[in-house]
């Protein structure tokens, strides 16, 4: 998820011909938003691994 927002960003910096900026900046969003929710997953899964009656 990192490098896929990381190249959008180099995208919307270099290259002009891509499709509007809103278009772009609404993928880097959404890109953001995707890793919020996984990385969130990701430690709540963790917390129940080290503390198994941590059932959130």
């Amino acid at each position: 998820m990192r490098e896929s927002n990381y190249w959008l960003r180099v995208i919307k910096r270099t290259v002009v011909n891509v499709g509007s900026s809103e278009e772009i900046d609404w993928l880097i969003d959404e890109s953001d938003q995707l890793r919020k929710i996984l990385g969130s997953i990701v430690q709540k899964k963790m917390a129940q691994t080290i503390d198994p009656e941590h059932q959130n």
